[in-house]
């Protein structure tokens, strides 16, 4: 195993010719797609991975510079694909990591058969024209309960991201990833995401891009989804779910699997 594949816990699943990488989101880990896998490794080769800064990767190796902009994340997925020597991959990608897929695709649209965009937002402050579903002190709010008891807000945030109950086992799991981040981290990557603005990249992106979302999303509203559809560079689709949640993959997966294999096996221009 090469030191890239190391450092991000990667691990490679089944036996197919296309190749599939499952990206996750903030506060959780490659174990949120637990659901979906089984589901692929019969007919794909599947690569998990988990983002530097996740409570399952050494903490040590968090460059806090380097991951001051989704850029150091995107450099990551291009090396280990590079590492694994990908030739084209289907990335599917959940919140942030969507939005790192889209800007590795930019550099090598080559490696990218196309990206499956899971609750992903390119701003989350609302601006002139456009609504990302936050105010600015709403965000500093979020920070400075993060700052101050980290335990205590991953039990707030937590069902309020799932969107479900303390008792149910999504939110539960979600915690438990959450709450495995160093919280000087959670609260880095926090701002890097929720002060991020990509908008003017889109028109970059390329490749095909399939847009996959809530209908009910404390994160995301749903406008977002097709402000990404008209400002992708590409070809596009999106399909709102009737789910709940920042994390549908986790929360309903009896409605999202479906969803997703189907978006994984079709391609918009056939």
């Amino acid at each position: 195993m090469g030191i890239v594949e190391e450092a991000h816990n990667v691990k490679v699943l089944g036996s197919g010719e296309q190749i599939i990488v499952l990206a996750h989101g903030f506060g959780t880990d490659q174990s949120v797609w637990k659901h979906l896998v089984p589901h692929l490794v019969e007919d794909f080769r599947v690569i998990l991975f988990d983002n530097m800064g996740a409570g399952t990767t050494n903490p040590d190796y968090f460059d806090f510079d380097r991951y001051a902009s989704f850029e150091g994340y995107a450099y990551d997925v291009l090396a280990i694909l590079e590492e694994l020597q990908v030739e084209s991959c289907i990335f599917v990608g959940h919140s942030v990591s969507g939005i790192i897929g889209a800007i590795a695709s930019i550099s090598r649209p080559d490696l990218f058969a196309k990206l499956v965009m899971i609750s992903a937002s390119p701003r989350y402050l609302n601006d002139v024209d456009y609504y990302g579903g936050f105010e600015q002190g709403d965000l500093d709010q979020l920070f400075e309960a993060i700052r101050s008891n980290y335990k205590a807000w991953c039990s707030g945030f937590a069902p309020l991201a799932v969107g479900g109950d303390m008792d149910s086992v999504a939110v539960q799991e979600f915690s438990r990833t959450l709450f495995n981040m160093r919280p000087d981290i959670a609260l880095s990557v926090a701002q890097i995401i929720f002060q991020s603005d990509v908008r003017e990249l889109l028109c970059h992106v390329t490749v095909p891009c399939h847009i996959i979302q809530s209908m009910k999303d404390l994160a995301v509203p749903v406008v977002v989804s097709e402000y990404l559809h008209q400002k992708l560079g590409g070809e596009s689709i999106v399909e709102v779910m009737s789910t709940e949640g920042h994390l549908p993959q986790l929360s309903s997966p009896d409605v999202v699997i479906p969803v997703l294999l189907r978006h994984i096996r079709f391609d918009i221009a056939a």
